[in-house]
């Protein structure tokens, strides 16, 4: 396990590359009801000089907040694939969803009710037994992201299943769902029509996108918990703290 630790050093792996992959390393060995190698106290020591010598910071992508994704609905075609890509987009930025659980998402998983829709996220990051948790996704006045995701189902002929399909050749829909990755092919392809830099978005940014436009719009900590489902205060206040981080700036009478 050292020695693939320093091959993977050496040819120019993250440390949070690695980190994942001892993950997937130790899972697997826990699976097999065996001990795992990672677990040993000198892989954790040159793990942590790798994290000393590079740094473990994530890099920021862009968030899609709600201006930039109103600006690439703008540039959808209207037809069937732009139709699917708006209520993809407006619908993972109104859910703050992850992009696995935007492609799991079912028509079952979704209750039209007066002011929007209740959504039920069977199975995700924190909640692999599928217990489920149910969010609010409003009707909304500008990104209106239950009006596109009934548009497309009915363009689509979508009564059950998947809601989120391909799209073949013949502009016929799939009953495959759309991967994680096409998500933020999708993000990315939309950032680049409508003008934004598609190398600083990724499949993060439509959940980034809801963090950081309620942050600048003063919501409360707590209610955005409820869209997003993050465990930890701290981890949403990070938004919070990044969207507001000029507002009354302790150097505005002075600067």
């Amino acid at each position: 396990m050292t020695g693939f630790l320093a091959a993977e050093a050496t040819a120019g792996a993250k440390a949070s590359t690695l980190s994942r992959k001892l993950a997937a390393i130790r899972y697997a060995h826990r699976l097999a009801g065996v001990a795992s190698p990672t677990d040993v106290e000198q892989v954790r020591a040159i793990m942590r000089g790798i994290r000393r010598d590079r740094g473990a910071a994530p890099s920021q992508k862009a968030a899609a907040t709600g201006e930039r994704i109103k600006a690439m609905l703008a540039h959808m075609p209207d037809n069937l694939e732009g139709k699917r890509d708006r209520a993809l987009l407006a619908v993972g930025m109104a859910g703050a969803f992850r992009r696995s659980e935007l492609v799991a998402l079912k028509v079952t998983d979704m209750e039209r009710v007066p002011e929007g829709l209740r959504v039920t996220i069977r199975r995700s990051k924190t909640n692999q037994e599928g217990a489920g948790a149910v969010i609010a996704i409003l009707r909304g006045s500008k990104l209106k992201p239950m009006r596109a995701v009934f548009d497309w189902l009915q363009a689509g002929g979508i009564n059950g299943g998947l809601v989120f399909r391909s799209i073949n050749r013949h502009g016929q829909v799939s009953a495959e769902g759309l991967t994680p990755q096409t998500v933020a092919l999708v993000i990315k392809h939309y950032a680049d029509v409508a003008g934004l830099d598609p190398d600083e978005f990724a499949g993060h940014s439509l959940r980034a996108g809801f963090l950081t436009s309620a942050a600048e719009a003063g919501a409360d900590v707590l209610r955005m918990m409820e869209v997003s489902r993050h465990k930890r205060v701290e981890t949403v206040r990070g938004y919070v703290r990044r969207a507001n981080l000029f507002r009354n700036h302790a150097g505005v009478d002075f600067l």
